[in-house]
């Protein structure tokens, strides 16, 4: 298994900030003002405060897996 991603939802995103408040090296926002994810999902604490605040819920952690050769 790999770490989580973040993944955006871009319909739902209003730009309202609050990811890019609560985790600035992770998320920042494109000419669209829509979230855009720049970095990895750290500190995951503040990753996860960002998701847990956003008023759309545009935000989700994705595990992502990879086999094992």
């Amino acid at each position: 298994m790999t770490g989580p991603q973040v993944v955006v939802d871009r319909d739902r995103c209003l730009g309202t900030g609050i990811c890019v408040v609560y985790a600035p090296d992770t998320f920042t926002h494109d000419e669209e003002a829509k979230a855009v994810v720049v970095g990895p999902p750290e500190p995951l604490d503040a990753v996860r405060t960002a998701i847990e605040g956003c008023p759309t819920q545009a935000l989700r952690l994705a595990h992502t897996y990879q086999e094992e050769r």
